[in-house]
């Protein structure tokens, strides 16, 4: 007989290039981090066993426990030392030997693989036919779409390649948005049956509103409007937009959190064009900020600002909206999902500094119109919670599960029966 259960009992989830215990705002850490780490620990409430598979970059263990029912397994493939992202495809291959290896000498089972990011899809499309299992895949960023948000992104012709075979072989594909959905159909010829819209969720406890007096103390700041962004530095993410924005924002100051030792050069561009507007001295480099502190920047913010030129959903925004603070962002991607505007933020349709501006200082000048779109911001957030997405997900590995199930009863010549949540069939 076989038995597709409510749910599968194990999964492999692979991130292979950013472990997910990552500082968040470095080189490579950002929201694809917090999704790995925030729907495998509610898999595990839910029941299942969650291996999180990633390449050794430091001093980690091979296996350490993240919570119940969650291990993150780490992998030797190549230096086992922080390595660039752009030069880990050709440690693909011994990654994924050592995934393979690391089965067989524990002798596991996964009932599904979860992929996230291209690289980790390039593997898992091979263990999808090895283990003959349900693969589910989720890009977070697509080559194609950097590309055209803004000129002078390169993506490597194999990275769009892979993206394309993986659209086409994988049992389903999640995108964070309508927006990412339609850009999985027009730029990759997706099915569009086989495209699940789950957007992101945060974690509304760690993110909600603090006393914000209480969070310039400790962050030593003082009474002036500040504005903060966070996320990784580099040119995708359009900070230097909000460093010409601050030209036009007398007394304003501008947090930057995020960043690390492989971003310095980007940071010292920063730093060189707020020296030539003549805003350096009200611009603060935090660097990165473990999540645990993040919610204190956030509300020691009057604002935060996410001029990216592409986002495909933009985790940072609904951090910001948890914790009550408005959000001003490009109106690109996934923002659109989150951000209303007029409502609990704006949206900004050019990459204008001084439209920027005029929306941030609105909200700076306006403590009534602060404290409504920061209310709306809050109440927006609450809808958007980790349970729900790892539910939505449980949902999508059940019906794969099923349908897999009942194709291996019909190519047996066996009846299936569908019992409640289960689908059952015998074989031989």
């Amino acid at each position: 007989m076989h038995r597709v259960q409510p749910h599968p009992h194990q999964i492999a989830l692979i991130a292979a290039h950013t472990c997910p215990l990552e500082p968040l705002g470095g080189h490579k850490a950002g929201g694809l981090n917090v999704y790995v780490r925030e729907t495998a620990v509610a898999f595990g409430r839910r029941g299942y066993l969650v291996d999180i598979f990633t390449r050794r970059d430091g001093l980690h263990p091979e296996v350490l426990p993240l919570a119940p029912g969650v291990r993150v397994v780490h992998l030797d493939a190549g230096p086992a030392h922080p390595t660039d992202k752009d030069a880990l495809w050709e440690y693909m291959p011994a990654f994924l030997h050592g995934l393979r290896a690391f089965r067989a000498r524990h002798g596991l089972h996964y009932d599904l693989v979860h992929s996230h990011y291209w690289m980790s899809a390039w593997a898992a499309t091979y263990l999808q036919r090895l283990w003959d299992v349900p693969h589910v895949t989720m890009f977070h960023t697509l080559g194609e779409a950097k590309k055209r948000a803004r000129a002078g992104e390169h993506e490597p012709p194999y990275r769009i390649q892979t993206e394309r075979r993986v659209v086409a072989t994988a049992d389903a594909v999640v995108a964070a948005s309508e927006h990412e959905r339609d850009l999985l159909v027009n730029l990759y010829g997706a099915a569009p049956q086989r495209i699940e819209v789950i957007p992101c969720g945060v974690d509304s406890v760690r993110f909600h509103p603090l006393e914000r007096t209480a969070c310039r103390r400790e962050l030593g700041l003082g009474a002036e409007p500040v504005v903060v962004f966070v996320g990784r530095l580099e040119p995708l993410k359009g900070a230097e937009l909000l460093i010409d924005a601050l030209a036009h924002l007398e007394g304003v100051t501008l947090l930057v959190v995020g960043g690390d030792a492989r971003s310095a050069g980007y940071q010292a561009d920063l730093h060189r064009r707020a020296v030539q507007r003549g805003v350096v001295a009200r611009v603060r480099f935090v660097g990165a900020v473990p999540q645990e502190r993040l919610p204190l920047y956030y509300n020691a913010a009057d604002v935060c600002a996410v001029p990216s030129f592409y986002e495909s959903f933009g985790l940072v925004a609904l951090e910001a909206m948890a914790c009550g603070v408005p959000v001003v962002a490009a109106r690109v991607g996934g923002l659109t999902a989150t951000v209303r505007d007029g409502t609990n933020g704006f949206l900004v349709p050019w990459r204008d500094p001084a439209m920027f501006a005029d929306r941030i200082g609105r909200l700076v000048r306006d403590p009534v119109l602060r404290g409504r779109m920061g209310r709306a911001a809050r109440a927006t957030a609450e809808r958007f919670t980790w349970a729900g997405v790892s539910r939505q997900l449980d949902g999508l590995y059940v019906r794969l599960l099923r349908a897999r199930a009942a194709a291996a009863c019909h190519a047996a010549g066996e009846p299936v029966a569908a019992l409640g949540e289960h689908a059952l069939c015998h074989i031989g």
